[in-house]
């Protein structure tokens, strides 16, 4: 078959390397425009488009696909002209009209790393770590109009392990996504017997990833610790949990549940109650407690918690806020 491919970050360029290695054309790559990236801010381009050049891909960077301006009504028919039995879109970037998801003989198939309709939307890996999910997975689905509301063609699932980052997970589910997109893709046979059994969405199932902001990694010792603990996995890489120390933030990388055994009940959320070659204990809400194991000061690198431990920041009975 002859395939377009859209997509961006290295979630999408696995997928597109794996799907290199099949039978199939890829006849073209369509990626975000190239953006400014590191100290030099250079213009950088995206991981897909690294790998379309390495293969001698003809790459398209429109900066909309939407027939509301001429550009968008060009790249419509750019598209046309290339005659694409599907379309294979992984973390793109772009939303696609319906005019565009009419174009390719079979559509447009997403790749969405989610067990949909749960966690719908930009952030389905954070957001499935911050709700303690027990497991996650990838939906390959056949586009909609709506945000990720197409009918589902194959899905895969994952088991969230208790000290999984968003990083971690992030990981195993690029493999899952390019595994399942060429089993989907095996051949034009297989691809029609699934876009005939594919199966709508339960509306009433139906969860919303958001997208993250900075402003939610700040730490709340409120929370149980269950809850601070999976907010920092689920903010690693990125924005990363952080602790407001004066002027300057503190980021937590990784941390672990610790059984309470202190009568800590007058004392405030937030206070550190002991710090040893393990890490940093710290009192969270309904009389839990956290350890903190991986720690960065302000123009520093991540720190274990025996390198925590040597810096002799942090004191018992402090209180973080």
């Amino acid at each position: 078959m002859r395939i377009v491919f859209a997509g961006t970050p290295e979630f999408a360029a696995v997928a597109l390397r794996t799907l290199l290695n099949s039978p199939h054309e890829i006849i073209a790559v369509y990626t975000q425009p190239d953006r400014k990236a590191g100290r030099g801010q250079k213009l950088t381009p995206s991981a897909v488009k690294k790998v379309a050049l390495e293969n001698n891909i003809p790459v398209y960077q429109p900066l909309t696909l939407k027939a509301s301006s001429n550009e968008g009504l060009d790249a419509q028919q750019e598209l046309k002209k290339l005659n694409a039995d599907v379309m294979v879109v992984a973390a793109y970037g772009l939303i696609l009209p319906q005019a565009v998801l009419d174009i390719p003989k079979y559509g447009c198939l997403n790749i969405h790393a989610s067990l949909l309709p749960r966690w719908r939307g930009a952030a389905p890996i954070q957001r499935a770590v911050a709700a303690q999910d027990k497991e996650t997975g990838v939906t390959i689905m056949q586009m909609a109009a709506g945000l990720d509301t197409g009918d589902m063609i194959f899905k895969t699932s994952c088991p969230i392990k208790a000290n999984d980052s968003s990083a971690i997970l992030h990981d195993k589910l690029t493999v899952q996504g390019a595994d399942a997109i060429t089993r989907v893709l095996a051949s034009e046979s297989t691809l029609k017997t699934y876009l005939e059994n594919r199966e709508v969405q339960n509306e009433t199932h139906v969860t919303y990833a958001h997208k993250l902001s900075k402003a939610e990694a700040k730490i709340d010792w409120n929370l149980p610790a269950t809850q601070v603990a999976a907010n920092i996995h689920a903010f690693n890489p990125w924005p990363v949990a952080f602790i407001q120390l004066e002027t300057e933030n503190l980021r937590v990388w990784q941390a672990d549940i610790i059984s309470n055994e202190k009568n800590t009940e007058k004392l405030q959320v937030g206070t550190v109650l002991n710090i040893d070659q393990t890490g940093i204990t710290v009192l969270c809400g309904s009389n839990t407690a956290i350890l903190l194991t991986s720690l960065q000061w302000p123009g520093g690198k991540p720190l274990d918690s025996q390198q925590i431990l040597q810096t002799n920041k942090l004191n018992v009975g402090q209180i973080l806020v």
